[in-house]
């Protein structure tokens, strides 16, 4: 098992216990626990009320404490057992109700008998405990006690904002969302795989962008954010990506943008057929998350999602089901892994011209191999097609498609060939992008 797996999956085992929400000192919390990863991580709290295109940022929801009695006196629906037995957004409460009542505020999977289910609502108050279809057969007539200790108030809704810089004002854009309860793929592997690229970009050297990764509450903390940032972000963002689902070890999943045809879906498509070649292509039909608000009309950023089983695909989303055992080390550094090789492709990619007319002499530069081996062959052929390329017309990442190679695997020799002479830069950002 990698150690940088193993880092991964601790961090989801930290934050996991943790209730949050869209709103509230959960998130808060949670997000704290990111940015001793981060530190320069900024956290920006946006009132209550506050104007966000067709929205407005809801009340702040906190609790503290949730449960039903039996009328045999048993503790049911125990939030300090999971913090998934509560609706979120509920109000207040302490009561006394009927069987009847009480059944009209449960939720349950009859399809799945032992998962407790998430639900909420955000923008309408009403208070209710989801419970697992099981528990919920074996309630009988008679007095049930309930009770909620949350405060519903005029508070803020929080994110997290990294911005990296590089050598270009052009930026990627990485978002991550954190406003789910006790659930690990669905809600915690995102932010602690986009942490952990925050970390590796920040030690990056010579970075040609800069890199803009938010942390923040679903659907409305994206609103939020694009209602305060669009305009810069729709001039400088050539490439993003919707961290989210990424921590198990199913599949390997791909949703466009909109159009489909941004520089991030070439290259989430590269790294995907190079990497996992089985993974499964989604349409923008089948979107749900952030990508809905980036890629909206009049926002139109270039972003896609590269994740492992997508959200709503797999058996145990927005359910306990989702729990620790369903993400693995494994799975969160192969999503990682990926991730990653699509900031290289980006990052390497240029326009290059060659200076040598023909073929250039390789073995005088040293690039030719001196001993012909059952690989060098290999690496000659991926040389010499490249260059055959390098007319100060197409990118590198253009070329490495053309000649079906990784465009890591090519990250040597172009470097190689610059040292010698042969290859110069026509364009670090390809205008096209």
């Amino acid at each position: 098992m990698s150690n940088l797996g193993t880092e991964l999956y601790e961090l989801c085992q930290e934050l996991f216990p943790i209730c949050r929400s869209i709103t509230g000192n959960g998130f808060r919390q949670s997000l704290g626990i990111l940015k001793k990863h981060v530190p320069a991580m900024k956290v920006i709290e946006v009132p209550t009320g506050t104007k966000c295109f067709d929205w407005e940022v809801p009340k702040e929801w906190n609790i503290k404490d949730a449960y039903i009695v039996t009328p045999s006196g048993d503790k049911i629906c125990d939030f300090k057992k999971s913090n998934l037995h509560i609706v979120g957004y509920s109000m207040p409460i302490n009561k006394v109700v009927d069987y009847e009542e009480l059944q009209k505020h449960l939720y349950s999977l009859p399809n799945q008998p032992d998962a407790i289910p998430y639900i909420t609502s955000y923008y309408k108050e009403r208070w209710g405990f989801c419970i697992t279809q099981k528990e919920r057969e074996q309630l009988t007539p008679g007095e049930y006690k309930i009770f909620i200790d949350s405060e519903l108030k005029e508070g803020a809704l929080t994110y997290g904002e990294l911005i990296i810089k590089g050598e270009s004002d052009k930026e990627v854009f990485i978002s991550s969302y954190l406003c789910h309860p006790s659930m690990a793929n669905n809600e915690l592997s995102g932010p602690v795989v986009a942490t952990y690229l925050a970390k590796w970009i920040s030690e990056l050297k010579n970075r040609k962008y800069t890199y803009r990764i938010i942390v923040i509450p679903e659907t409305i903390g994206s609103i939020t954010y694009l209602s305060r940032n669009y305009r810069y972000m729709q001039r400088n963002v050539i490439a993003g990506f919707n961290v989210t689902c990424i921590g198990d070890d199913r599949s390997y999943s791909y949703l466009p943008s909109r159009q489909g045809d941004a520089i991030s879906d070439r290259v989430a498509l590269h790294v995907l057929k190079h990497m996992q070649p089985q993974f499964v292509s989604y349409s923008f039909l089948d979107r749900g998350s952030d990508e809905r608000q980036y890629c909206s009309p009049g926002i139109d950023l270039p972003v896609c999602s590269i994740m492992r089983t997508k959200y709503g695909r797999y058996p145990e989303y927005h359910t306990s089901l989702d729990d620790l055992n369903l993400v693995t080390p494994e799975g969160l550094l192969g999503g990682y892994e990926v991730l990653k090789r699509a900031i290289e492709c980006l990052e390497m990619d240029e326009i290059l011209s060659s200076d040598v007319l023909c073929e250039p002499q390789l073995g005088k530069r040293g690039l030719y191999p001196t001993i012909s081996t059952k690989s060098s062959g290999s690496q000659v052929k991926d040389m010499m097609n490249f260059l055959a390329y390098c007319d100060g017309s197409s990118s590198n990442f253009e070329i490495a498609e053309k000649i079906n190679t990784p465009l890591w695997e090519l990250r040597e020799t172009i470097d190689k060939l610059k040292e010698e002479g042969v290859l110069n830069t026509v364009e670090t950002i390809p205008k096209r992008i």
